[in-house]
């Protein structure tokens, strides 16, 4: 490679402008300072000079403050008044595919070019740029670039004294930020831990990203001294150029003969039991709750835009409410696992800002500012967020999923940041029953211990029973053992079906193919299905009824009937395809939203309460009025004689009772006896 000093390597970049860019450095010349950089496609300066595209990558420093220089010179007419100092920022290196866990010793002052996720960032701070020194003896001017290599002068080099102070009034000074970058999360596999790198923003680079954007960061490889007591350099990234990235899920590169694998796949007449079969096949049984997986692994149709507007959410969310040791937290790692874009997390210690986004002091990185950080379900925006012992977690950080579950953003404003990150996460949960096992004796629904209006957002909810059957006892133990047997011996391990199973890996790519190709659209046929389902189920709750079924439910049938047709690859949603969305969703609301009482369902069993127990609360309470009319107090056996004669349970009338008095509409003037509080305005 040819040695180039710095005006050879200006002329030639003089050159390369005035050929190939010609256009965007006029543009950049007659709206600066507005527009202050100008991007380069390392592509065309490879064309243009291989060696001098070599150069960029071995000695970065000296070719783009050449091409910097270069732009300065150009002959162009600007504004007058203004200093013309232009950014040269090169994009689209090489090789890409430069994990942030493998850059060291090897790449330090060498220009590099990586994707990462913005996990953090700091507030702006200034940065001085040129230094003007002052010798207090003579009064002596130095300006004195502040970079890499700039060294600061001691002595003045007209009197010969060290006098020489900065004149900060008088220095030029640039915005800096800090931000942190981690490795992509598809680009993990399982639990490993993603590796991260400091990133330095400096002047129109500022505020360019947020946390939980994908990026593409081109930038220089720098290493900062260890502080006193401490070991090793540490390292940092100086950026040249920012790229957004859209990158999602369904990012994964697929070879020819995978897609071809993959369309030989989708005609498989038993390709909906083998997807199905595949999901966790170390878990015996549970069918329903591994189709429900699967069609929130492949999601509905995504980016849909209503006409005022409005975006339709495509991700499905899914809670798994069980007994202990069903295999609920099985079913979220295997999830983990097989999402090219996942994070798992759980447990008492999860908090809702550790969910969403936070504002938070940080003396070390923000230098005594404000850091922004980006929480899991930001994180892992375009995937699937996997949360444990949900149940564990207090209501108000649960709180902090509403807008998140509906809207999939997180909105802060907290330190004076007032901010929006994108959040397009679906969610798996899984808690267990209000007293750790379900009680057999009372209803489904009246054992989550989630708040109502978080539930209503789940598109399926199931409840995972530990019953006792010695038939299907006898056929998970021997499922058991054999797996156990099969993993000791490192042979075949046992099939939960008849179905063969698809491998881990090429499941994993035939989701990824499905959604980053296929945008399925209701047909006619299936609108009408699913509009015929919702009109039958509303016309049961007429007349007084219960309400079986809302809007929320019609739009998570249409998003599960999106996710069938993807499964097939199919661009078009059928009548079957509807006929299995809704088979999933009877099934889900037999099992949480059936009232025994009133043998309907009622939706309101989920997400408040229950339409029959109101009823039975307002006859209640109409007995204790009629009572109560001449008024004297009211004795509680009467009341119960008197809900009895309406078949209402005893424990009911006491329930009620109890809450009214607690409430202050009821009080006891003596033991056994109530009264109606009379209320004056």
């Amino acid at each position: 490679m040819p040695e180039y000093n710095l005006d050879d390597l200006i002329k030639k970049f003089e050159e390369f402008f005035d050929l190939k860019c010609r256009k965007d450095v006029e543009k950049l010349a007659a709206n600066y300072p507005a527009q202050k950089s100008l991007e380069i496609d390392y592509a065309e300066l490879e064309k243009f000079d291989v060696e001098l595209a070599d150069e960029l990558i071995e000695k970065p420093d000296a070719v783009i403050e050449a091409a910097e220089n270069a732009l300065a010179q150009m002959p162009l007419p600007r504004m007058p008044g203004a200093e013309f100092e232009p950014h040269a920022r090169f994009f689209n290196l090489p090789d890409r595919g430069l994990l942030i866990e493998r850059m060291g010793a090897q790449h330090i002052n060498k220009m590099l070019c990586f994707d990462g996720l913005i996990t953090k960032r700091a507030e702006v701070r200034p940065r001085v740029r040129i230094a003007l020194f002052v010798c207090k003896y003579c009064d002596a001017e130095y300006k004195v670039p502040v970079g890499k290599n700039s060294k600061e002068p001691s002595v003045c080099e007209s009197c010969k004294r060290r006098g020489l102070a900065v004149d900060e009034d008088r220095s030029y000074f640039v915005n800096l930020q800090r931000a942190d970058a981690q490795e992509p999360l598809e680009k993990l596999r399982g639990g490993e831990p993603a590796s991260h790198m400091d990133v330095r923003l400096e002047d129109d680079l500022v505020n360019q990203v947020v946390p939980g954007d994908n990026v593409t960061l081109t930038g220089i490889l720098r290493i900062i001294p260890p502080m006193k007591g401490k070991i090793g350099y540490s390292m940092y990234i100086d950026v040249v150029h920012v790229k957004k990235q859209k990158r999602e899920f369904e990012e994964i590169e697929l070879t020819k003969e995978e897609e071809t694998e993959i369309k030989k796949l989708a005609k498989d007449p038993k390709l909906y039991d083998k997807l199905i079969g595949s999901i966790a096949p170390a878990l015996y049984g549970y069918d329903e709750v591994k189709e429900g997986i699967a069609l929130q692994l492949f999601g509905g149709t995504p980016d849909l835009v209503l006409s005022g507007g409005g975006k339709i959410r495509s991700d499905m969310h899914i809670l798994l409410i069980g007994d202990p040791g069903v295999g609920k937290t099985r079913f979220l790692q295997y999830v983990q696992q097989i999402a090219p874009k996942s994070i798992y997390v759980g447990g008492k210690t999860l908090t809702g800002v550790g969910l969403t986004a936070s504002a938070e002091k940080d003396m070390e990185f923000g230098e005594g500012g404000w850091v922004l950080k980006a929480g899991a379900l930001v994180l892992a925006s375009g995937g699937i967020v996997s949360i444990d012992e949900f149940d564990k977690v207090s209501d108000d950080d649960k709180a902090a999923l509403h807008e998140v579950m509906e809207s999939q953003r997180v909105s802060i404003a907290k330190a004076g940041i007032v901010a929006q990150m994108r959040a397009k996460t679906a969610i798996l949960a899984a808690a267990n029953p209000e007293f750790g096992r379900f009680d057999q004796s009372k209803s489904v629904a009246d054992q989550f211990k989630i708040i109502p209006t978080l539930l209503s957002r789940f598109d399926l909810i199931f409840p995972i029973k530990d019953i006792l059957d010695p038939s299907e006892d006898k056929k998970l133990a021997g499922f058991v053992l054999d797996s156990h047997r099969s993993a000791a011996m490192g042979t075949e391990p046992p099939k939960s079906s008849d179905v063969p199973i698809i491998s881990t890996e090429l499941l994993r790519k035939y989701i990824a193919y499905a959604r980053k190709t296929i945008r399925p659209v209701l047909s006619a046929e299936a609108a009408d299905k699913l509009k015929g389902y919702y009109e039958e189920m509303r016309s049961l709750g007429k007349r007084g009824g219960p309400v079986p079924i809302t809007p929320r439910q019609l739009e998570g049938l249409i998003r599960m009937s999106q996710a069938v047709a993807k499964m097939r690859l199919s661009m078009e949603v059928t009548v079957a395809d509807s006929e299995r969305a809704i088979r999933l969703m009877e099934f889900v609301l037999r099992q949480t939203a059936f009232d025994v009482t009133t043998q309907t369902l009622d939706i309101d069993m989920i997400t408040g309460q229950q339409k029959s127990k109101i009823d039975k609360f307002n006859a209640i309470m109409d007995i204790v009025a009629d009572l109560q009319k001449n008024g004297e107090m009211v004795e509680v056996k009467a009341v119960v004689d008197a809900a009895k004669a309406q078949s209402i349970d005893e424990r009911v009338v006491v329930q009620l009772i109890d809450d009214k008095v607690t409430k202050g509409d009821y009080y006891k003037p003596k033991h056994g006896y109530i009264k109606i509080v009379k209320r004056f305005e």
